[in-house]
């Protein structure tokens, strides 16, 4: 544009020629000031044309911990730290920000990224011609990535935001999908219940194996024969709880999600996923990595039938900060985008200021409450019933609340009275499993939303009486039961079930072995061309619901817990919503409809625990306290179990608390021990459920020392912010700790040096036992404990002691006896450590520092199937804590 053209009026040729003249200069000054203002005002306009859409240029997006770069194909090639300026993404590779994948299981990736920072837009084209709107909002904690739209959706089954790589490796948090070390995190989260951790696979789950993985080289170095990322199964039958867990070493490491991932070539990646769930599939489950053998849990067909769910606003937060942060920024996320955040007490489930021990309680429950006060414990799972399974038309299933000293109480009734006293109880359940003859959806008219594996049609009539049954399709029908190993083989046709063992391998495809009526249902008569279904069957030879009775259930357990007064719940068999075949957002339909239910029936506050978490429970489970007893953790012995330390890394790694699982009360326990347990849970953020019964309670020798110590624990954990310090000091395995209160928020440790010497022999020459007294000088303590055959007598026992004094014991034991010194006294104990007989008491015997031993031996003849145990206790000097 060249100038500005003015038109002059005839009124101005009027003007006077010097008055022209001057008009006309400054009319040729506004003329060239008009240009250059129009010259700049176009360029700025290109500028912001230019900001507003961003094509065939990178992509930068920016929040207070991290930057991201997107190249113009669309694939991430940056996310680094913006306080350190460290890169977290592997150098050289890129990864997709979003990607489609089709029925034939083909990945499909962008080619092509365009951004409009006004908008907050980024459209992707892709290979197959398909286009995507997303929109990219820069949070301040987090990065939020949706799908608006996609044109050739109807190609699509799935839409990937995926797989990111990064150069993390310490820590694989498979369930919820983030990679940490020791400086930096980087995790997803599903904004939406379709928006579900890892990849598509058959099934939308990951199953349980090995991988080795070592968290510290230096530490835990690989042995020659194994390598970084190798896979291996899960130990015994694949059956049996315990014998899953089959590697002690810090390297193996169980599996437990497939939202994170190890890639020992340069990091890791963490994924999520959103399927069109309103197609039907044809499944194969479980899907394991390659090579590897299911054992009991191998893979089966199933047909996955439709559900109204789909991809388009799938959503997910893509973090990125400092690990000690981790926890922090995803509970802002959670607040910021409405996702599920249940409190107990006050507290969010995942802060660790909320890690409670709970209750697990047998018997009868006269002492319940009594017990529960006086240890400070708030909740309670009542193991008195056995496994509950779920029955809408009998809900209560006509159990009651047993005591000795009176009546039943009802589950309302009872209810009533724990909430009264401020405790959280409720029933170990076994989530969804119908059971024949104990759930009417099952039996005598089964429902039409039983979840199904298979679907044919029959290609003759039958009447009631009719055996042989013939199909147009035998595809699968083969397969015995499913995939957990249960081979229950049950048809449904109309509202009959029918039992059969095997099909025919060529026409007319005939099943063999039939059982018409079966469960007690009614034989009916059937037109050629009936739908004839293979139901789903659980590993406890029932069936399960389909996600529309899924809902149902939601509903009905809501209501089941706030109408029975309980506000804590564990779901056994939490395995029950993966049968459907729609995976992790199977277990997020439920729960959302469990947690409305509930709050829509006036409940307030719901503790869930289950046998399982993953990515779709995460959100609401509480705790997932699994397995127990010395396979998890032993706070006598001290030491992890191989579940146990199968389970604090899976758990650790996505932010949950490690567990003991249930640890029962020992009735010949020391205060020590169960102060160790405490000591052992806050130093290593573990969650656990304390068994008791009123019986195993009366019978410790201790209960009174032990009572008190526990709740001087638990009111140090309403009291005090446990440092990280406190906590490394809590987690050292060589010590156990004791701990004394001396004013509200004030309270003293002491640590607690055990040696220990397990099935020694009894034999008339003895043994020496040498003793490292690390503390200072102190009155000796230490107890001797006999184990004997029925048939065997035990005929006295000779103790020399530090200080060469010897004690001949002139006494008949019974096995599991014990000879105890402790406050000066020597005495008798029974098995459970209450006192019987004093031998002495004599205030001179003392453990002095450093070096020194003690021999135990046989009184008269020895005998090798007399065995002793001999625990030497030490206690250090006292330190407050701050």
């Amino acid at each position: 544009m060249s100038g500005v053209l003015i038109s002059l009026s005839e009124e101005t040729h009027h003007t006077p020629i010097n008055e022209t003249a001057k008009i006309r200069k400054n009319l040729n000054i506004m003329n060239y000031y008009c240009v250059r203002l129009l010259r700049i005002f176009l360029v700025l306009m290109m500028g912001m044309s230019s900001s507003m859409v961003t094509h065939a240029q990178a992509i930068q997006l920016k929040n207070r911990y991290s930057s991201i770069g997107i190249d113009n194909k669309g694939f991430i090639t940056s996310i680094k730290d913006i306080r350190t300026k460290k890169e977290y993404h592997p150098k050289g590779l890129s990864s997709a920000l979003m990607s489609l994948s089709n029925s034939q299981g083909d990945i499909i990736h962008p080619i092509k990224a365009v951004y409009n920072p006004k908008s907050k837009a980024i459209v992707l084209h892709f290979k197959n011609g398909a286009v995507a709107n997303l929109k990219a909002e820069q949070k301040n904690e987090y990065y939020r990535f949706q799908l608006l739209s996609l044109t050739k959706k109807e190609e699509v089954d799935n839409i990937i935001w995926g797989p990111y790589k990064t150069n993390i490796s310490k820590t694989i948090g498979d369930v919820i999908g983030v990679v940490r070390d020791d400086n930096f995190a980087i995790g997803l989260l599903g904004l939406n219940d379709n928006t579900t951790g890892g990849p598509p696979t058959g099934g939308d789950m990951s199953f349980m194996y090995y991988f080795i993985h070592s968290p510290d080289p230096v530490k835990f170095p690989l042995p020659p024969h194994l390598k970084e990322g190798q896979t291996f199964t899960i130990g015994g039958d694949g059956h049996n709880d315990v014998a899953f867990y089959s590697h002690p070493e810090e390297y193996y490491r169980m599996n437990y999600g497939n939202a994170a991932r190890l890639e020992p070539t340069f990091g890791s990646t963490i994924c999520m996923h959103s399927r069109d769930r309103r197609k039907e599939q044809m499944i194969r489950f479980p899907v394991l990595p390659d090579n590897m053998d299911g054992k009991v849990n191998s893979a089966r067909y199933q047909l996955v039938l439709p559900t109204d769910a789909g991809f388009i606003g799938s959503a997910m937060a893509l973090y990125a900060c400092p690990d000690s942060l981790g926890l922090n920024t995803i509970e802002k996320v959670v607040l910021a985008e409405g996702l599920p955040h249940p409190e107990v007490n006050g507290k969010w489930v995942k802060d660790p200021k909320a890690y409670r021990p709970d209750v697990a309680w047998h018997g009868s429950h006269d002492s319940l409450v009594n017990y529960m006060n006086r240890l400070g414990l708030k909740s309670v799972q009542d193991e008195g019933w056995g496994e509950y399974y779920p029955d809408r038309v009998n809900r209560w299933a006509n159990n009651k609340v047993s005591f000795k000293s009176g009546g039943p109480m009802t589950i309302p009734d009872f209810g009533a009275l724990m909430q009264k006293n401020g405790i959280s109880w409720g029933l170990h359940t076994l989530c969804e499993f119908l059971q024949p003859g104990r759930n009417g959806d099952v039996a005598p008219v089964p429902n039409d939303s039983l979840a199904i594996m298979q679907r044919t049609v029959i290609t003759k009539a039958l009447s009631p009486t009719d055996t042989v049954i013939t199909v147009a399709d035998r595809a699968y029908f083969n397969e015995f039961g499913g995939w957990e190993g249960n081979h229950t083989n049950v048809l449904k046709i109309g509202k009959e079930l029918i039992e059969y063992n095997g099909i025919t391998e060529t026409k007319p495809y005939t099943f063999l072995k039939v059982k018409r009526g079966f469960h007690g249902t009614t034989r009916g008569s059937f037109a050629s061309g009936t739908t004839i279904v293979k139901l789903q069957p659980n590993c406890y030879h029932g069936f399960a619901p389909d996600m529309n009775l899924q809902e149902v259930y939601g509903d009905f357990y809501g209501k089941w817990l706030a109408d029975g007064g309980m506000d804590y719940i564990d779901f056994d068999g939490l395995e029950s919503c993966i049968y459907q075949g729609h995976g992790e957002y199977s277990f997020k339909r439920f729960f959302r409809r469990l947690f409305e239910s509930y709050k829509k029936n006036g409940g307030k506050s719901l503790r869930v625990m289950g046998s399982a978490v993953g990515e779709g429970s995460w959100h609401y489970m509480s705790v997932c306290n699994i397995g127990g007893g010395d396979h998890m953790f032993s706070p006598v012995k001290n030491k992890w179990g191989i579940e146990g330390k199968d389970m604090r890394y899976v758990f650790q790694s996505s932010y949950l608390p490690a567990t003991f699982g249930i640890i029962n009360l020992g009735s010949e326990w020391t205060m020590y021990d169960a102060e160790n347990l405490q000591a052992k849970s806050i130093g290593w953020d573990a969650n656990y459920m304390l068994g008791l019964s009123q019986q195993s309670v009366e019978n410790c020798g201790e209960k009174e020392a032990i009572f008190k110590a526990y709740r001087t624990w638990e009111n140090l954990r309403n009291e005090v912010d446990f440092s990280k310090a406190l906590k490394e000091k809590l987690k050292d395995l060589n010590y156990k700790f004791h701990l004394e209160q001396t004013g509200q928020q004030s309270f003293v440790l002491y640590p607690v040096g055990e040696t220990r010497f397990d099935n020694e022999p009894y034999t008339s020459a003895g043994k020496s036992y040498q003793i490292n007294n690390e503390f200072q000088s102190q009155p000796l303590e230490f107890s001797v404990r006999v184990h004997t055959p029925k048939d065997v007598q035990v005929n006295g026992i000779k103790i020399v002691l530090p200080n060469g004094k010897q004690i001949l014991i002139d006494h008949k034991f019974s096995d599991s006896e014990f000879i105890i010194l402790k406050g000066n006294s020597l005495y008798l104990a029974d098995r459970f450590r209450k006192k019987q007989k004093e031998i002495l008491s004599d205030p001179s015997l003392t453990l002095p520092n450093g070096q020194s031993k003690i021999t135990v031996a046989a009184l008269q003849e020895g005998n090798e199937r007399i065995k002793l145990d001999l625990l030497v206790n030490t206690i250090g000097k006292g330190e407050k804590i701050k």
